[in-house]
C-alpha cells in the first residue's frame, strides 16, 4: 500500500503571512488539525490547531480589549509553524510513512510528489483506515487468531485446514519463544466450523 492511495489530496493550505485568528478559522470550519504553509509554491512549514491555540493569549490576561485585538492581528503562522517540515513521498510504502509519524510524534505528514511539489497530506485517521481496511474489517467474516510455530510451512498448514473458507486478510506478529500468531479473517463456504477444523489440525487457535 502506498502513500498516494490512503492520502488526501490536494490540502488547504495557508501562508507565512496568514493571521492567527485566520488559520484558527480555516480549521473549525474544515474541520481538520493541521496545515501545510506554502511560500511561493514552496512548502516552508506546518501548523496544527494546537500550536496556534497555544499561541493565544490566557484568559487571564490584563491586555485591553484594544490591545488583545491588536496583538491578535499581528500574530502571524510564520510564528508559530514548525519548521523544518518532515514529510512523505507519494509513492513510498504506508508502514513507512507511519513509522516516521511515530518516530518523530507527529499526527501528519504533508505528501510530496515526484518533482517536489505538495500533493497531500497523510495523517494517523489515514493510517488507521489502512490498518482496518488490511484487517478486512469491512467485509466481515469470523476473525481467528492463530499460534504456530515460527517456521516455513507453518502458514500454508493453516490455509489447507482453513480450506474451503476463503481468506480475506493475514496480519502476522511476534508471539512467545519460537512462536508465531496469525490473526485472519475468512468468509465464504465453511466459516462457521473453521476454527474447528483448524484445532483438528493440530493448529493452535486463540480466539
Amino acid at each position: 500500500m502506498l502513500v498516494r492511495d490512503w492520502m488526501t489530496r490536494d490540502p488547504v493550505t495557508v501562508t507565512p503571512n496568514t493571521p492567527v485568528m485566520d488559520a484558527l478559522k480555516i480549521l473549525k470550519e474544515g474541520n481538520f488539525r493541521r496545515l501545510p504553509v506554502m511560500d511561493k509554491g514552496k512548502l516552508v512549514g506546518i501548523t496544527t490547531r494546537k500550536d496556534l491555540k497555544d499561541a493565544m493569549p490566557s484568559k487571564a490576561t490584563t491586555l485591553s480589549v484594544w490591545e488583545l485585538n491588536y496583538l491578535l492581528s499581528k500574530l502571524t503562522v510564520a510564528e508559530m509553524m514548525a519548521r523544518p517540515v518532515i514529510t512523505a513521498a507519494e509513492g513510498e510504502y504506508m508502514e513507512d510513512a507511519a513509522l516516521r509519524m511515530q518516530e518523530h510524534h507527529v499526527g501528519g505528514l504533508p505528501v510530496l510528489d515526484d518533482s517536489g511539489k505538495l500533493s497531500g497530506i497523510i495523517t494517523t485517521m489515514d493510517v488507521l483506515r489502512a490498518f482496518t481496511d488490511i484487517l478486512g474489517m469491512r467485509e466481515g467474516g469470523p476473525r481467528i487468531t492463530l499460534e504456530m510455530p515460527d517456521t516455513p510451512g507453518s502458514l500454508e498448514k493453516a490455509t489447507r485446514a482453513i480450506m474451503p473458507s476463503n481468506i480475506i486478510s493475514v496480519a502476522t506478529y511476534d508471539g512467545r519463544e519460537d512462536r508465531r500468531r496469525f490473526v485472519m479473517r475468512v468468509s465464504g463456504e465453511g466459516t462457521k466450523d473453521v476454527k474447528q477444523r483448524v484445532r483438528d489440525s493440530g493448529i493452535t487457535v486463540l480466539d
